[in-house]
């Protein structure tokens, strides 16, 4: 009877010792979570956006991430007013009744490394529409699955991969910004009060809309000239994808607010689509095993550089400072991808002048008025003459076949 007591006491201890085992979450998990209706849009500094960061915060802990936010938790808050001028710049500020408070998830591994990487992906959204909303009619959820639940997952991936790997030659701070909707001020914030010593950051990778990888598994790769040697990383460690380098570490996405700090940066993107700030961006529309290909690739850069010195940076021309005014627009996507002759078209927006006049997603402008069009700053060049109501001629390569057609501004 006693040893018969003494097991059903073990027992008892046994199953109330026993944790639950924690739960393995896929990309497909993250994204449904953070691109769920639930979630109203993740609009920066509401209610929804700080669940979104209770979750991201909830996941590294469970990842056994250390807090790397203020006062050892995983937040780093920021407070600004609301811009009345699009041109004006931020000011950050004491909060107060007509202030907005964005909110930061930071961790870190640590592996007792001279150097640190940073990975980070903004997991802000427009909430219900708004300005920066391509949605034409009534407010609606735009739940932002690829931009940009599907760099969070990926970051998260990554960082579970970090975590488990045998990759110790550098630290990991792990970072979903706030604010990049609204002008990468999450980000912005971070590089001007950092809670690691940008001295020791060896690099930083971003991942900005990586959900919509195509069958030609094209992958754009920005900040290719930030550091002499990521040509040659990024070639040597590719095996899935036509890759279209570009080398400006300004963009619009949170990699700039590190590039300005003098640290090389890159930033891994699938694409614009007509999906684009609207809520059709939903999370079933995502390719999963393209993003599981892409969280593999930026692994194997990483390993590639675990052993090497810290990198050399470089500046690079800042492509936007050369991009010319214009006062009429013909309302189509550019397709940021398309590397031939003239201007690929991603998609054609409702009631446009492009729309108007037959224009479609698939075609590639090739010449607007007496001018050629041989990229996307030639095409703004060429944009940039013509005033509301004017008219001109615009050739567009419809599938091999020249096509002419009238545009009205």
């Amino acid at each position: 009877m006693m040893k018969k007591s003494i097991w059903l006491v073990f027992l008892v201890v046994f199953l109330s010792c026993r944790q639950e085992p924690v739960k393995t979450y896929t990309l497909r998990d993250d994204v449904s979570f953070l691109a769920s209706d639930s979630l109203k849009g993740r609009e920066t500094g509401t209610a929804n956006e700080l669940m979104a960061a209770g979750y991201l915060a909830e996941r590294m802990e469970n990842l056994g991430i250390s807090p790397a936010g203020k006062a050892d938790t995983y937040f780093q808050t920021f407070t600004f007013k609301p811009k009345k001028d699009p041109h004006q710049e931020i000011q950050y500020v004491e909060a107060s009744d007509s202030t907005i408070t964005g909110t930061n998830v930071i961790g870190f591994i640590d592996n007792k490394a001279e150097n640190t990487i940073i990975l980070g992906a903004h997991y802000d959204h427009l909430g219900m529409g708004g300005q920066g909303s391509l949605h034409r009619g009534e407010a609606a959820i735009h739940n932002g699955a690829d931009d940009n639940a599907s760099g969070v997952a990926v970051l998260l991936q990554l960082a579970q991969k970090l975590k488990k790997s045998e990759l110790k030659g550098n630290n990991y701070l792990i970072m979903a910004f706030s604010g990049e909707e609204i002008g990468l001020l999450g980000s912005n914030y971070f590089a001007k009060n950092p809670t690691v010593d940008l001295e020791d950051v060896n690099y930083m990778i971003n991942m900005d809309m990586v959900g919509r990888l195509r069958d030609s598994k094209v992958l754009s790769v920005s900040g290719t000239g930030t550091a002499p040697i990521w040509p040659q990383v990024l070639n040597s460690t590719n095996q899935d994808f036509e890759l279209v380098l570009k080398e400006s570490g300004v963009g619009p996405s949170d990699h700039t607010s590190f590039y300005l700090q003098d640290i090389p940066v890159l930033h891994f993107f699938t694409g614009q689509h007509e999906d684009y700030h609207k809520p059709t961006d939903d999370a079933e529309k995502l390719n999963y095993e393209g993003m599981e290909k892409i969280t593999s690739y930026i692994m194997e850069v990483i390993t590639e550089l675990n052993d090497d010195e810290k990198l050399a940076f470089k500046k690079t021309k800042n492509e936007s400072e050369e991009v010319p005014r214009f006062k009429v627009a013909m309302g189509v996507i550019p397709d940021y991808l398309y590397d031939g002759e003239g201007m690929g078209i991603d998609g054609v927006s409702e009631e446009k002048p492009a729309q108007r006049a037959g224009l479609q997603k698939g075609d590639v402008v090739v010449q607007m008025g007496d001018s050629t069009v041989t990229d996307m700053m030639s095409y703004m060049r060429a944009l940039s003459v013509f005033e509301e109501g004017d008219s001109t001629s615009v050739v567009i390569d419809r599938n091999g076949e020249k096509i002419t057609v009238q545009i009205t501004f």
